[in-house]
């Protein structure tokens, strides 16, 4: 079974027998994903790198090492010290996958605008300045409003980015205020658009459309958003291994 990057720069081959998927909700898994992550398994024998020219590597914490390509951002993997398995994102293969989501973790670190089963809880309070930020904190950005509607993407380009699914709020790309912002990249997408990303950590930031439109990762603000996810887009192309279980509106494309 294959898996890559968006821009193809990481290619790798898992074998079978694989873990099923973990939905992680923890700030790290959530700022690297902009979202938040799930997480399939296999052990290091069932795992192969056959390509890693954009592969880069970032000490996550004391126990732990996350992957992602410095190319186009994409969130790849998740390495334990000391154990023989490497984590990889289910979103990143191509084709089904057979696995499904067996648990949710960390959910009491889930953002306000979603409830990791069942409907989104009502927009909590939030300060009239969103501040974010990626993992690594080298870029760190302001947006003076809430995030209001937030709407769940489900195409192949945001399930290879984030490695699940994303969730953004758009906002007049003018009105954000970085105040660090060295570690920034943009990867342009074969749709036109561009992926805002920290190339120190991997962190998914924002999206520029092809139309100028612009959105923010709502799993990079620091807090609260006040915002609540409102929606699901391009549900067509979701993965295999996950259902939609909060009652939202589901549209097969963008409309």
């Amino acid at each position: 079974m294959q898996g890559s990057c968006l821009c193809g720069d990481v290619v790798f081959h898992v074998t079978p027998p694989l873990r099923d998927a973990v939905a992680c909700h923890c700030t790290q898994c959530r700022k690297v994903s902009g979202h938040f992550w799930a997480a399939a398994s296999v052990p290091m024998t069932g795992f192969r790198l056959i390509r890693a020219d954009g592969l880069a590597w970032y000490r996550s914490s004391p126990a732990a090492t996350r992957g992602f390509c410095r190319t186009c951002g994409a969130t790849l993997f998740w390495k334990p010290d000391g154990e023989d398995r490497m984590s990889f994102s289910p979103g990143a293969l191509d084709g089904p996958t057979g696995l499904t989501v067996a648990e949710h973790i960390f959910t009491g670190d889930a953002g306000d605008y979603y409830t990791p089963a069942g409907p989104p809880p009502v927009p909590s309070p939030a300060p009239p300045v969103l501040q974010a930020s990626c993992l690594c904190g080298g870029v760190r950005f302001s947006v003076p409003r809430p995030g209001g509607g937030i709407t769940a993407c489900h195409c192949t380009q945001c399930r290879k980015l984030s490695g699940h699914y994303s969730a953004s709020f758009d906002v007049p790309e003018a009105e954000v205020s970085f105040q660090a912002r060295q570690p920034l990249a943009e990867f342009a997408t074969p749709g036109g658009g561009r992926r805002g990303f920290c190339t120190a950590c991997g962190s998914s930031l924002y999206f520029r459309a092809r139309d100028a439109a612009f959105s923010v990762e709502a799993g990079v603000v620091d807090g609260p958003t006040g915002g609540r996810l409102a929606g699901h887009i391009f549900v067509a192309d979701k993965g295999d291994y996950y259902s939609l279980t909060d009652g939202l509106t589901q549209h097969p494309g963008r409309d």
